[in-house]
């Protein structure tokens, strides 16, 4: 039965509205696989376009789509204030935009360098600004469901879970099936997850304040409020610090594996299954660990783990796939840590802060594109930083191979330390700790 009234957020949420609600996750991560991740091995080994170029490109169009985050925000923000079934149709039509601009970046209709760039570009933008849109609505939503710690936790565990069940969904496909049928499973996600919101538990829907008040604010100052907020700056430092460190592996690990590992494609599909599988388990675990010992000291945890992981990775030859296995195990089970709890953490920022309800778009904004910027800087830094260093894509030669390896595994290393140091640094031993974030 749809729900047509307002969820109450001192239930405690049943497993079919925490799915129904969450579904459209697994889309939401099954796109963006592919399009951060796949996309410019894709472009790079198999359209022929030049490393550094895949690089630039993709560099340019994040930082557009990073720079419109904040507008979204507050298109979604407007959006809540009209009803459920506005919100599901943008949502509808936002997800055959997404689909459609998917579509057309694998298959580009154009050939050469030129043609192919400028085609990359527009259809990135285009797709890129339709799944920002999805995402920060859907994030929306499960934000002003409310709830306490635990509650908020779970909400954004529903999200994530599908999520990582989206992304072993993409990895296996792009790698055993190809595009064409990565592609057609994704549509029919979409389809799915759409479907299953209009039966998720409704969050509240406030029209304008009647005081006028936000008439009289200026528009600008509302955008920029979050960012006037010390608990949410000293938040998004933690984000973007421990951000990047994930993005980086992320957005290097093919090379990683098929070229310092000789691993082969169902070897490097079983380490993708295995990492992001790992993750999706380990939820429940991090839940726990949150119950006991609060969502700070989790996310430290989580963070250490990685940090003990890559250091592992940094020493591996060609040909160690089993250990690179175990390693993407435990990686996995710490990015479960990575998408339990941050989340979770700006929910209760927010509602503490007085914006649930009200201007929690512009906070979702400004957090979506700190998460653009951590993808536009692995992506575009590492990948011409590698080519200058010596690397290409199949290269043999030991030097070039070695330091693929240190900017796989020891950057991240480094990043994710001084993460783990801002972390405790600002949120658990501080005097004045982050509204919104425990003590």
């Amino acid at each position: 039965m749809t729900h047509t009234v307002p969820w109450d957020a001192s239930q405690v949420l049943p497993w079919r509205a925490g799915l129904a609600y969450g579904l459209l996750g697994l889309p939401l991560a099954f796109a963006a696989l592919p399009l951060y991740v796949v996309l410019p091995h894709y472009y790079a080994s198999n359209l022929g376009l030049p490393l550094a170029s895949v690089g630039a490109l993709l560099l340019l169009v994040r930082l557009m789509d990073a720079g419109a985050e904040p507008l979204l925000g507050r298109v979604s923000d407007r959006l809540y204030r009209r009803t459920a079934h506005t919100v599901l149709w943008v949502v509808g039509a936002s997800a055959l935009l997404l689909g459609g601009g998917m579509a057309g970046l694998f298959f580009p209709p154009v050939q050469g360098p030129g043609a192919l760039a400028a085609w990359t570009v527009a259809g990135l933008l285009f797709t890129c600004l339709a799944h920002s849109l999805l995402v920060i609505a859907h994030q929306a939503w499960g934000v002003r469901l409310g709830g306490d710690t635990v509650q908020r936790s779970r909400i954004v565990a529903w999200r994530e879970g599908p999520g990582l069940i989206g992304v072993v969904t993409a990895s296996a496909l792009s790698v055993a099936w190809g595009a064409g049928t990565m592609l057609g499973v994704f549509a029919l996600a979409l389809l799915a997850g759409w479907l299953a919101l209009w039966q998720a538990p409704r969050p509240p829907f406030s029209a304008a304040p009647k005081d006028g008040h936000e008439g009289r604010e200026p528009r600008y100052r509302l955008l920029w409020q979050p960012l006037t907020q010390a608990p949410f700056r000293r938040l998004l430092a933690v984000f973007l610090c421990n951000g990047i460190a994930s993005a980086i592996p992320a957005a290097l690990m093919l090379f990683f594996a098929q070229d310092r590992l000789q691993a082969t494609s169902p070897q490097i599909a079983l380490f993708l299954v295995l990492y992001f599988v790992s993750g999706a388990l380990s939820m429940p675990g991090w839940l726990r660990v949150v119950r006991r010992f609060g969502l700070e000291r989790a996310w430290l945890a989580g963070m250490l783990l990685a940090v003990a992981c890559f250091g592992w990775a940094a020493a591996l030859q060609g040909g160690q796939v089993a250990a690179f296995a175990v390693i993407c195990v435990l990686s996995g089970a710490a990015l479960g840590a990575d998408l339990a709890v941050p989340g979770a953490l700006l929910a209760l920022l927010i509602e503490r802060s007085g914006a649930q309800g009200t201007n929690d778009g512009a906070y979702l904004g400004w957090w979506n594109l700190a998460t653009k910027l951590n993808l536009a800087l692995a992506a575009g830094a590492t990948l011409p930083l590698l080519q200058w260093l010596g690397y290409l894509p199949g290269s043999q030669d030991p030097l070039a191979l070695q330091r693929l390896a240190w900017i796989y595994a020891l950057l991240p290393c480094a990043l994710k330390l001084m993460a783990a140091w801002l972390l405790h640094r600002l949120l658990i031993t501080s005097r004045n700790p982050p509204q919104g974030v425990t003590p």
